[in-house]
């Protein structure tokens, strides 16, 4: 049997077949599981009034054991190793599994990324494991394709972000008042990489745009991730194919993880070239 996995950070996308293991945002009051029963809403009302300190915990090497159980061949994708410990466990849990299960195969991907970027991986295991192609070319391929993808985010608000302490909290603060939007990528190595500062969403999306030129962009698939802001993110859908017509374009909403480090407001975008 062929499984796919992924964390949560994925924003669980409904994708038949995959399986999803969660991430936890905590304060010291408060444990949120990032599974099919979080409010995310509820979520995001709690942490913007919250003083104190918030943080995530990856997901176990048990529960990504769990999540192998039953498959010969398995797939899992993992947050970035740059902000999580989800590729570690996720790695601790493949040798654990082979030692019982000597014939299966494993292969897990550090998606240098998270959300939508994880969605266009998921999505492109699925097509070539469905073409009955054999474990090794199929991890070959995927392994290459992830030179050929790239996150971009716009985000409104950096409470969170300074709340666990990766962000200055004066840097954060003139953020919220300013009306300052960040525009940024995943880096190479996986971690938050600031390109811009725009002020305002109308100045923010042709920016976004502006680098997925640079990246190499020409059409193709763009998945668009939003934090309770459906309407920024179908208008910048809008100027993705209004730039780029015949692109693969979907919107989906963010999950509990992404928007916990993405805030209300914010947009993700992912796309290959």
């Amino acid at each position: 049997m062929i499984q796919l996995i992924a964390d949560s950070s994925s924003d669980r996308p409904d994708l038949e077949g995959v399986k999803y293991v969660p991430l936890i945002i905590s304060t010291d009051e408060r444990s949120f599981v990032d599974n099919e029963h979080l409010d995310v809403d509820e979520m995001l009302d709690y942490l913007a009034s919250y003083k104190g300190r918030s943080y995530t915990a990856c997901p176990s090497v048990d529960g990504w054991l769990s999540a192998y159980q039953g498959a010969e061949e398995i797939y899992a994708v993992t947050i970035t190793s740059g902000l999580s410990g989800s590729y570690n466990a996720a790695m601790a849990a493949r040798e654990l599994y082979l030692q019982e299960h000597k014939d299966a195969k494993i292969a897990v991907f550090d998606s240098l990324s998270t959300g939508p970027e994880i969605l266009l991986i998921l999505e492109k295991i699925k097509e070539l494991t469905s073409q009955g192609l054999p474990f090794e070319q199929v991890e070959a391929s995927v392994r290459k394709y992830m030179c050929q993808t790239r996150l971009l985010y716009s985000l409104q608000s950096l409470h969170n972000l300074s709340q666990n302490g990766r962000v200055n909290k004066v840097v954060a603060a003139a953020v919220g008042v300013l009306g300052i939007r960040i525009v940024g990528t995943a880096s190479v190595e996986g971690t938050l990489a600031p390109l811009a500062k725009c002020r305002g969403d109308r100045k923010a999306l042709p920016e976004l745009i502006e680098h997925m030129k640079q990246a190499g962009f020409h059409g193709g698939k763009v998945r668009i991730a939003h934090v309770r802001n459906p309407l920024l993110a179908d208008r910048f859908a809008d100027l993705v194919k209004t730039t780029w017509p015949g692109s693969d374009v979907a919107v989906s909403r963010s999950s509990g993880l992404c928007s916990y480090y993405a805030e209300s407001g914010a947009i993700l975008t992912a796309f290959d070239f």
